[in-house]
């Protein structure tokens, strides 16, 4: 409810050079100032990368893994915008934690995945949330581009991304491990060894458990671009197959 409230309460209106602009220029400001506060010429950035502008004398960042889709280049640019601000762990903290707000909260949820409520509610809305949450400037600038966009729906899958390329700056590969109930500590670090061996040194294995009791039995670990399915449901359907091939007895 106390998040509900901030939403439907409005806040201070945005700078004075903000708000002595037109609307689409305004909007066009957000996209590339805000997300870099270092832009300054309006000619050089496309408004589809608003993270690309820099000065020639900053270093030049890369994503670690080339992302694709609106999502990947929402948080490819955050990424870019975050590592220059030195604020990587920062920023993915505050985005997971909107995220599991969104989650509790069915009112903030709606909120965001709402198109009818207009951008100026939004971005009204996202930049009190931000400012009561203390968020980092990068996180808030980063939010109110969403809002001004209709992104917000996007926001966990942009999230997912955005830690899927601080991992891998940290060299980090996640492992999905699947099973019916929680493996058991010792089953855990016992497979979490064997990844990391498979790994090498210079990487580091984090390993997320799922529960689904579809897979009846066994285990299925998504590792890297690999998937290893030892469950007993693929067991199974592949004795059926096996049972329903025609024997050759001339063979």
């Amino acid at each position: 409810m106390a998040m509900a409230g901030r939403i439907r309460s409005s806040v201070p209106r945005l700078t004075k050079a903000l708000m002595s602009d037109s609307v689409s220029t305004q909007r066009l400001n957000v996209e590339r100032a805000l997300i870099c506060p270092n832009f300054t010429d309006p000619q050089v950035v496309q408004s589809r990368n608003f993270a690309s502008a820099s000065s020639t004398k900053e270093p030049k960042i890369k994503v670690p893994v080339a992302m694709f889709g609106g999502s990947g280049n929402y948080a490819s640019a955050l990424y870019i915008a975050a590592a220059k601000a030195k604020t990587l762990e920062k920023v993915e903290a505050e985005l997971l934690d909107l995220v599991a707000a969104s989650q509790k909260s069915p009112t903030f949820s709606q909120f965001m995945k709402d198109l009818a409520v207009p951008a100026d509610t939004r971005v009204k809305a996202m930049t009190q949330i931000c400012d009561q949450a203390k968020f980092s400037e990068i996180t808030k600038n980063f939010l109110v581009v969403l809002a001004d966009n209709g992104r917000l729906r996007h926001v966990d899958t942009i999230a997912k991304r955005f830690s899927d390329l601080t991992m891998a700056h940290r060299g980090e590969v996640k492992a999905i491990v699947t099973t019916v109930i929680p493996l058991p500590a010792e089953e855990e670090k016992e497979l979490k060894d064997t990844l990391q061996e498979i790994l090498g040194k210079g990487k580091k294995v984090k390993l997320e458990q799922k529960i689904d009791p579809s897979i009846l039995g066994g285990l299925v670990v998504e590792f890297g671009q690999k998937v290893f399915d030892m469950s007993i449901k693929t067991r199974a359907k592949q004795m059926e197959r096996f049972l329903r091939d025609p024997i050759n007895f001339d063979a």
